[in-house]
This record gives structure tokens, C-alpha cells and sequence, in this order.
């Protein structure tokens, strides 16, 4: 018996999940966490706010709210998202005098954040290595001076996480364009900028076409490449409602996943006491990771046979008068073989018929698919190749029909739309110029990739940070932290301290603002702030509780503390707009057409949806029309034996791990795992348990983890993010949208050298 065994034999940590998602499982974890976090506190009562017209938007996930109407609309992850936030757990003074950045530095990612809540400003002191408190003038002073000295504004870099609120997203991308730079590093560049590259090509617009109302009417749903249990879990309700209904959702994923498989919902008493969950998948395919786009081409492959036998099945009037490129693209689906298909995508052809057969019996489908689609080299080629399947068959503007890319902070979409990109357009610049009296710059800035490149190669010295972990989320952790730790200046605005802060510069601040929860007082009274979901619905999001200490200031607050330090003759009135957020709206409404009478639209309970050309069936492409896009070259896999996969765990979001748990698939207490098919392993020579080193390219190696037999597809692996980043380069990502290609990493294994 090896010491990874306890005395039952089985494996250390590793067990067989038999239940459904949801259910009592996820009652017992929201009632552990909060006990954990919020002890007796009354601010429990924040759970019962949360997605409620006059609460707070969940901090967790996008997955829209049903009209913000429901009684109890919350899940596991959004109530571990509020009490992680809401904790009564302080890191204040006391707590940097008693840890030096040294010993903190040797504390797992867990331990950081769970101790608690920033409390005050903090530099970092080089002479005492520890972190000190700092008042808000002088942090600012010292930020401003820093971005002052700069030889020219590109060499700052302002990234910004998908938490923060439209509000605090727009005031951020004026305060860098009037600063002079376009650097936006941000979030989305990591997981959906293929949706946000690709689909403007093929549909018009980077964004999901349905509503939450569409799967009310949707005869099949597609679930590819996403794991809604642990990442967007209000959306297992939605897909429960749809199977009871008698619709098909087909599942394309290489792990076979509990939040794909059957649900209990935890806020029906009825269901809850029944023996019996919810069936999703009515039939569930394990693609090969890498292998979307052969399964994709294999199912328009199998349609155009279907046209051939029986005309009519493609929708050729909806070809004829919204779209282009189609013959392009059946010629290049004619040229791709089925034994191609069949080896890429590891599936049989029979089943990817199967698939097909469904789509086209189908007369409104919704495809919604997750990062399991974008982090590839290829990812803004699969996306378009979903948006082809769509239309192929008219499935966009009408009821129950369309695209669903399920992006993952609450409000990553809505950053996105008011301006947090590094490649603005020319018409918003002019809006923005106008609106505010300043000159934005032109040319193009930086994404994250580019951005942690120059700070690498020290053409970029200066880095704000509006939330996130951003050196943790990166590719290649030995560079990232070897590039901001290059800096001249680090700033990073958060609610909890993270490894990120650690990686001190020559000047370092930690900036403690609200969270989504908080109460935000300012000079015209109590502000509420606004998010954007996954279907561009935006809603207001007001805060109820106390902040963590009086020195906690607001994300708006703090960007334009920094603006005025950095430029002292700014044209910009930002103690105005912080004073009354109303006028950040007003601004924002002058900018961007779509976000007409925005104070009135946002005070009507559940808020207002965004203008979506394709839903009207309007292309705004250059030629008016959507595009076919046929991709005869990609990516070939079957010389690349095995590639491996990040994933997150169920108590994880993003780079915030909640615990080392993952209960859906049976892992406790630890994240030093590979998951891998049972068969591979028996070809490598491994078993069940074994010790491992994965390489990858350049002699990239997570060395001594435990290889654990689970239900994945062949030749797939998959191991813990951001544990395994370190076996992706850098310089490894999708040409087209600079995603990082997380999902689809060529690794060789073999038993542990230390073993």
C-alpha cells in the first residue's frame, strides 16, 4: 500500500460522486461556507438579496436573472461568491506587521485570499518586506508621480477583471485614454476573445444572440464545451426546465460532467424529497479535446448529404437572402473526408450523424458553448464554425433559436461594451473626444498576451489593475511573475488580497475597494451601479452592506483618484461623476448609441436589452449580410498523442479557489491531480494512482501529481487551472484573438522521475 492510499485501499481524496447536481450536496456546501465565512453575522441576510430587484447582482457568473423577478435566485457558486465576499474574515495592519511578503509568498492561493478582506491602502516596504498602510493622498500621490515619470503613456498597461460594474469599467478607459494609451489587457482577452473576434465576422456582432426566454421555446439544445454545474450553475435550472418540456440537449464534451448529466434543484422542496433528479443530456458525445471543429464539420458534412436526399432540409431561402459564402463553404466541407473527421474528433461517424440528424429535426436550436470552444490555437475558427451549423438552417432571429457563448464573470460582457478593449473603433473615439473635451490615441493597444510580453521585455514599466489575479491567470507563470516584478509601478484595486500583490515592483500599492455586496456612499447619497449579462441584458445592482472598514473606498472612487494624480490639468469633471453616478450613465448614453435614456431604462425592474443586429436578422458586416466562413486548414491533432486540458473545479472561480474540493468529481482535499481515460493508461504503462510528470513543450513539467482513471475522452487529459499554466508558453494562443490555448496542450507522461 502506497502512501496516496488510506487503509481502505482506495485512493487518497478520491472517491465516486453518486449524486445529482444540486440537491442536498449543494445545500450542505452553501451551509458550510457560510459558516465558514460570515460566521453569525447578520450580513447572511445578503444571500436572500442577491439577483432581487432592489439587491445585488451575483459576483459569480453572467447567466442571466429571470427578470430579476424570482423570490430565491441564487446557486451554490453565487452564494460562495457573496460569502467569500462578504466574510467577517480582516486582513488589515496587524495582519501585514505579523507576515512579512516572504512568508505570504509561501502560502497556497487558498490560504491568501480566505484570510480575509483588505482593510486599508499598503505599500510595499522593501526595507521591512512587509506591506504598510499608506493614506489614499499619498497612495495616489505615489501612483500618480510613477505614471508621470513614464517616458511615454504605452508603457502602462491597464487591465481590468470582469467584476467591476459599467460604472468603474468606463471611467477606467477614459482615465487611460486621456492618459494617452489604448493598453487594455483584460479578462476576456483569456477566455471568450475568440466569441469576441470571430462572431462580428460571421453574424455582426461579438456577442450571444438568445435571450433566457429563447430556451423556453428551443426544440434542441446544444450544451459544447462547457460545464454549467460548477461555471454558470443557475443555468442547470434553465436546461431542467427545458428537458422536462421534452426538448434535446446534446452534449459535446471530452469529461463526462454531473452538471451535464441530471440536476436536482435545491429551491424545490418537492424535488428535493424525491428520489428522482432531472435527466439533461439526452445524449452525450466525448469529442476528443482539440476535436470541435472536426465534430462541427462532421455534422455540416452529414446535413449536406441530408440536403442532397431530401431538398429543403437547409433553410435556402434565409441562405439566399441574409448570408454569403456558402458555396465556398460546401465546397470545403465536401473536400473534408470522414476519416479525417473521425480521427480528429475521436468519434465515431455514426454518432456525429446522430448529432446532425437531431439538428435537422430541430426547428429552433440553440448552440451554447463555453472556453472548452475558444482556448485553442483554432478557438475563433471553432466559434465560426458554430455560428456556420446556425446558419445553415436560419437558426438566428427567431424565437428559441441562436447563439450562446457563456462568458464567466458577472460582468466581463459589459466591460467589453463600454470600452475596456485595446481596439477601439473609430466612431466611439470621436463620441468619447467629444463628449469629454480629450484626444484619445488611435492606434491599437496591447491585449494581455501582448502586455505581459512587455512587461517581460521591459517596454512596459507601469501596471494599474482594476480586480483579478492577472500574473496567476496567465500562461507561463515564470515569466508573468518575473515580468511584473520588472515594473516601476504595481497597483492593484481589490477586495482580497492575492499572489498577484506579492509580485512587488519598485513602488507597489494595494488599493481596497467595495464589493458588488457593499453599500457605496458618495457625496449625492447611496450609489448603485450597473452590470451587462451573458444575453446583454443590463441591470442596476444595488450594494446593502457595511464595508469592511471606513477606509475602503469604491472602484470609481479610486480610478479617479488615480486619474487627477496622474494628470493633475485633466479635462475630465471626475469628482463630479463620482459624486453622482447618474452622470458616469449620462456619459456612457453620449458615448454609445445603444444605451439611450439609460438612467430612465435601467430603473425599470430587470433593465433593458442591449440592440442585437442578428436577432432582427440585421448583419452589420461590411456587405449587410452574415458570412459563411469555411476554414479548409486546421490545426491536425492525431500527431499530437495526447493533449491535455485546464479545468476548474467545483469550488473554484477563476483563479479564486474556495477549497481544495471538488465534489462533482469525487476530489477532496486536494488539486495535484491528472485526470486521464482508463485505456491510455493502460497503453502508458500507468495505473490508477500512480505518481506522474506531464511535460510539455520546451521541457515544461508539472512534476509529481497523481494520475486518477475518470470518464474522459481518448487521448485527453486534464489537470487543475492555474496549476497547470505552467505548461503553456506564452507565446502559445489563437493568432486571431491572442487567447492563450489553455485547452489544448501537447504533453507527453510518464511515471514520476521521484517515484
Amino acid at each position: 500500500m502506497t502512501d496516496t492510499q488510506n487503509e481502505r485501499g482506495s485512493l487518497k481524496g478520491i472517491s465516486d460522486y453518486k449524486g445529482p447536481a444540486g440537491g442536498w450536496g449543494a445545500l450542505a456546501a452553501v451551509a458550510r461556507t457560510v459558516r465558514e465565512q460570515m460566521k453569525a453575522s447578520p450580513d447572511t441576510r445578503a444571500l436572500l438579496q442577491m439577483n432581487q430587484p432592489d439587491g445585488f447582482d451575483c459576483p459569480g457568473c453572467a447567466w442571466p436573472d429571470p427578470k430579476h423577478t424570482s423570490s430565491f435566485e441564487f446557486c451554490e457558486n453565487g452564494a460562495k461568491a457573496v460569502t467569500w465576499e462578504a466574510t467577517v474574515k480582516r486582513v488589515d495592519p496587524e495582519f501585514f506587521a505579523l507576515h512579512s511578503a516572504s512568508e505570504l509568498w509561501e502560502w497556497s492561493d487558498h490560504q491568501l485570499e480566505d484570510a480575509g478582506r483588505l482593510t486599508e491602502p499598503l505599500r510595499y516596504d522593501p526595507e521591512t518586506d512587509h506591506f504598510v498602510p499608506i493614506g489614499w493622498d499619498e497612495a495616489f500621490i505615489r501612483a500618480g508621480a510613477a505614471l508621470q515619470a513614464l517616458d511615454h503613456p504605452d508603457q502602462a498597461e491597464f487591465y481590468c477583471s470582469g467584476r467591476a460594474s459599467n460604472e468603474a469599467a468606463f471611467l477606467y478607459q477614459l482615465f487611460a485614454r486621456e492618459f494617452g494609451t489604448n493598453n487594455f489587457p483584460d479578462c476576456s482577452n483569456m477566455c471568450h476573445e475568440a466569441t469576441s473576434t470571430g462572431l462580428p465576422k460571421s453574424i455582426g456582432i461579438g456577442k450571444g444572440t438568445v435571450t433566457l426566454e429563447d430556451f423556453d421555446h428551443a426544440d434542441a439544445i446544444f450544451c459544447i464545451g462547457h460545464n454549467p454545474g460548477t461555471n454558470h450553475p443557475r443555468m442547470l435550472s434553465t436546461l431542467a426546465a427545458a428537458s422536462k418540456r421534452g426538448a434535446q440537449i446534446i452534449v459535446s464534451n471530452p469529461m463526462r460532467e454531473r452538471g451535464l448529466e441530471r440536476f436536482k434543484s435545491p429551491q424545490h422542496p418537492t424535488e428535493m424529497l424525491s428520489a428522482h433528479a432531472t435527466p439533461l443530456a439526452s445524449a452525450y458525445h466525448q469529442v476528443r479535446i482539440g476535436g470541435d471543429m472536426a465534430m462541427l464539420k462532421g455534422m455540416m458534412k452529414a446535413l449536406f448529404a441530408m440536403e442532397e436526399a431530401t431538398p429543403g432540409l437547409l433553410d435556402q431561402a434565409f441562405i439566399s437572402e441574409h448570408t454569403e459564402g456558402f458555396e465556398a463553404l460546401r465546397a470545403d466541407i465536401e473536400a473534408t473526408s470522414w476519416t479525417w473527421i473521425e480521427a480528429e474528433s475521436r468519434l465515431a461517424r455514426e454518432a456525429i450523424e446522430s448529432m446532425a440528424q437531431v439538428y435537422a429535426a430541430a426547428e429552433r436550436v440553440i448552440v451554447c458553448y463555453g472556453m472548452g470552444i475558444t482556448q485553442h490555437r483554432h478557438g475563433t475558427q471553432n466559434v465560426q464554425a458554430i455560428a456556420n451549423l446556425l446558419l445553415l438552417r436560419g437558426n438566428f432571429g427567431k424565437a428559441g433559436a441562436g447563439i450562446c457563448p457563456l462568458r464567466g464573470h458577472s460582468n466581463v460582457q459589459g466591460d467589453r461594451t463600454v470600452g475596456i478593449t485595446e481596439i477601439p473603433a473609430e466612431d466611439m473615439l470621436k463620441r468619447l473626444d467629444a463628449t469629454f473635451g480629450i484626444k484619445s490615441p488611435r492606434k491599437h493597444g496591447h491585449n494581455a498576451v501582448e502586455a505581459l510580453a512587455a512587461m517581460r521585455d521591459g517596454h512596459s514599466k507601469a501596471l494599474i489593475a482594476l480586480g483579478g489575479n492577472l500574473a496567476v491567470a496567465m500562461p507561463d507563470p515564470e515569466a508573468c511573475f518575473a515580468a511584473v516584478r520588472n515594473l516601476d509601478l504595481s497597483v492593484n484595486i481589490l477586495t482580497k488580497f492575492n499572489r498577484t500583490c506579492l509580485l512587488t515592483a519598485r513602488e507597489t500599492l494595494v488599493l481596497p475597494c467595495l464589493g458588488r455586496t457593499e453599500l457605496d456612499m458618495q457625496d449625492a447619497g447611496p450609489q448603485w451601479v450597473t452590470v451587462e449579462d451573458s444575453m446583454s441584458m443590463v441591470h442596476a445592482s444595488h450594494g446593502k452592506l457595511k464595508a469592511p472598514g471606513s477606509m475602503v473606498r469604491s472602484e470609481p472612487a479610486i480610478v479617479a483618484g488615480l486619474a487627477k494624480a496622474a494628470m493633475p490639468q485633466s479635462r475630465v469633471p471626475w469628482d463630479e461623476l463620482v459624486a453622482d453616478y447618474d452622470l458616469i450613465r449620462d456619459g456612457i448614453e453620449a458615448v454609445y448609441p445603444d444605451f439611450r435614456d439609460f438612467n430612465v431604462r435601467v430603473r425599470t425592474p430587470g433593465g433593458f436589452r442591449l440592440t442585437i443586429g442578428p436577432s432582427e436578422r440585421v448583419w452589420h458586416t461590411p456587405s449587410g449580410k452574415a458570412q459563411f466562413i469555411a476554414h479548409p486548414h486546421v490545426e491536425d491533432a492525431t500527431s499530437k498523442p495526447l493533449l491535455l486540458t485546464t479545468i476548474r473545479s467545483h469550488d473554484q472561480y477563476n483563479t479564486t479557489i474556495y477549497s481544495l474540493d471538488d465534489r462533482y468529481r469525487g476530489v477532496t482535499g486536494r488539486r495535484d491531480i491528472i485526470f486521464a481515460n482508463e485505456v491510455d493508461l493502460a497503453m502508458l504503462g500507468l495505473a490508477h494512482g500512480d505518481a506522474v510528470d506531464v511535460t510539455a513543450t520546451g521541457g515544461r513539467t508539472l512534476e509529481g501529481f497523481t494520475v486518477v482513471k475518470h470518464a474522459i475522452a481518448r487521448g485527453s487529459l486534464a489537470a487543475y487551472y492555474p496549476e497547470a499554466n505552467c505548461l503553456v508558453p506564452l507565446d502559445d494562443y489563437d493568432p486571431a484573438s491572442g487567447t492563450p490555448a489553455y485547452k489544448s496542450i501537447p504533453v507527453t507522461i510518464r511515471a514520476a522521475s521521484s517515484a
